[in-house]
């Protein structure tokens, strides 16, 4: 690797740009749910049935209650501020962990568990952290090398992505040192307990964190693991200190592989035969595409149509703990009789 000059006058310039756009539009609301509406107004693939929400909710909303938040052994948190240096390693890694045909599942040994998936992610940044590897230092990020990583994410088959997964880190530690004084807690703070102002503050720091597609010549913004990495920094300090954002119910769904595929089983959302064949398939589609923006404008639009849903009900919970409800029902075997879409991205 390169040696990195953040004095370089170029980077200097460009880290200039950002700071500017943080601080002018750290202020607004975000742009993702309405963004994701105005793509179904015009979608060709991917259909919302807000007729199937009642029924879902009557049949599997008792499971909104088994909410069992941030405590789990592969979690990380220890109530102080590295918690959120942990949560944002996470994050950065938080995308695409399915194997491609005839390739094992990528699994972790962790206190003598197997874990894949994100479980497997989170054992493995446990682990490292466990044994010493400084993944939360900003600086040892900026310049992490390919042995450690495969030494951080060591385990049974190969995560996929994992080069695009070095290079995110290598960016994440760059951004933060010169952003943040090197420490991605300033962010946090800096956002005055607003979520809104976090997120956008993230999307504008990490390009990484930057989801966002061009739809029909307009752009779509679906920011999964900017809003991610904040709902996990209030989940982790249950709403308390550093997680304190007073305006967390404006996060919307994190649109990702696992949620289409239960809202498909609800009977939520539809596809297209043409789409639905290629997914039932397992074809991958092409990130960008106009089924896969589709696919998640829909999950966003979704979630939404079930939090107010749950509001008629009597229950006025967000976005971000419907979205925890379809995540938890994607684990449950009954859900997974139709394949989820398959896309390679860093995104989701």
């Amino acid at each position: 690797m390169e040696p990195m000059n953040l004095r370089d006058e170029a980077f200097v310039t460009e880290t200039e740009r950002k700071k500017e756009q943080m601080t002018s539009s750290s202020s607004h609301s975000l742009p993702v749910a309405s963004s994701a509406s105005q793509v179904l107004t015009t979608s060709n693939s991917v259909f919302l049935h807000p007729e199937c929400i009642g029924p879902a909710i009557k049949k599997w909303g008792f499971l909104l209650e088994d909410d069992a938040g941030w405590p789990h052994p592969c979690h990380y948190y220890d109530g102080s501020a590295e918690s959120v240096r942990w949560i944002f390693v996470l994050d950065t890694l938080n995308h695409c962990f399915w194997p491609d045909r005839g390739e094992a599942t990528w699994t972790v040994l962790y206190n003598g568990n197997a874990y894949s998936g994100y479980w497997g992610l989170a054992a493995a940044l446990k682990r490292a952290y466990g044994e010493g590897m400084p993944i939360t230092s900003a600086e040892y990020l900026a310049g992490i090398d390919r042995a450690d990583l495969r030494r951080i994410l060591a385990g049974d088959g190969e995560i996929p992505l994992f080069a695009e997964r070095l290079r995110n880190l290598r960016e994440a530690g760059r951004a933060i040192v010169s952003l943040w004084d090197g420490d991605i807690v300033h962010l946090v703070e800096s956002s005055g307990g607003s979520a809104v102002r976090a997120v956008w503050n993230v999307v504008s720091s990490f390009p990484s964190f930057r989801d966002e597609a061009m739809y029909k010549g307009e752009k779509v913004r679906f920011w999964k693991r900017a809003q991610l990495f904040i709902a996990d920094v209030h989940a982790a300090f249950t709403g308390a200190s550093l997680g304190r954002f007073a305006d967390i119910d404006e996060l919307t769904a994190f649109a990702d592989y696992k949620l289409p595929q239960v809202l498909r089983e609800l009977e939520i959302i539809s596809y297209h035969p043409v789409l639905a064949n290629r997914i039932d398939e397992r074809h991958s589609i092409e990130a960008g595409c106009e089924e896969e923006v589709e696919i998640r404008a829909a999950t966003i639009c979704a979630v939404e149509a079930l939090r107010a849903g749950f509001h008629r009900g009597g229950l006025p919970v967000n976005s971000v703990r419907v979205d925890n409800w379809l995540w938890r029902l994607g684990q449950i075997k009954e859900f997974r009789g139709k394949p989820y879409h398959r896309c390679r991205t860093i995104f989701y």
